[in-house]
């Protein structure tokens, strides 16, 4: 919403009140809520949004003093090169995930959509899974970049995408490494990622996210976004990621 202006009496709390009202009344009007979302909504839960560098560096300290930046670690090449880093990254991203609850923010969402004749559906570039978390239908979620939840083979020997739900990551955070055994293919015994789509990021496989996109198609209503803007490159899932603020 663009910074109000005065009303005739001088009164921009008044200017603010009046565009907060017209919104209410569109939103009363609409026959479905359309959510676009970014990295910032999950600030307000206490999740990082890495921006900048010193965002992402303040978040992950062991992989600031080693030189290290989001595009570094987010990249499908440190996964073959540095196992144990790349999966320190994300394990410890996962775990995060997996213990955090959403902010009361989704709870209002839900509520302005309950008695839309078409509900809510969600567009986001967050890898967090914390709409499904919050209660929104997962079928009704067109996560972009994928999830952090579910996992691929690295090396792509099949097109299978499987859940994390098995591997619980042991990382010390102190050297932004994994400790235990990262997880594994079922099929080639190779070593395993996430199914984000990374940096650089070729074999990323999108067809849990497409899947999402088609159910997502034809869902009219009022369109809301919250957190980082969202850039064309969000929306083209063979693209790379389009920013360290929004990206997996």
């Amino acid at each position: 919403m663009p910074t109000p202006k005065a009303t005739p009496d001088g009164n921009p709390d008044e200017a603010l009140r009046a565009r907060v009202r017209h919104a209410a009344e569109i939103i009363n009007q609409a026959d479905g809520l359309i959510i676009a979302a970014g990295a910032g909504m999950g600030v307000d839960s206490g999740l990082p949004d890495f921006r900048g560098p010193e965002g992402f560096w303040r978040a992950y300290p062991a992989l600031g003093r080693a030189g290290l930046g989001f595009m570094d670690v987010a990249n499908p090449r440190t996964f073959g090169r540095t196992p144990e880093l790349a999966w320190g990254f994300y394990g410890h991203r996962l775990a995060l995930y997996r213990a955090t609850q959403p902010h009361a923010g989704f709870g209002i969402l839900q509520r302005w959509a309950k008695d839309m004749n078409a509900g809510a559906t969600v567009f986001t570039s967050n890898v967090d899974g914390q709409f499904q978390k919050a209660g929104f239908d997962p079928e009704r979620v067109y996560e972009c970049h994928g999830a952090i939840h579910h996992l691929q083979c690295l090396s792509t020997c099949t097109e299978a995408i499987w859940p994390a739900d098995d591997f619980v990551p042991d990382v010390d955070e102190a050297r932004g490494v994994l400790r235990n055994a990262p997880p594994t293919c079922p099929h080639c015994g190779g070593l395993a990622r996430p199914n984000i789509l990374m940096f650089g990021d070729p074999l990323w496989l999108p067809a849990r996210s497409e899947a999402q996109a088609i159910g997502d198609r034809d869902r009219g209503g009022y369109g809301c976004a919250f957190g980082a803007p969202l850039q064309p490159a969000d929306v083209d899932p063979r693209g790379r990621e389009a920013g360290a603020d929004q990206c997996g």
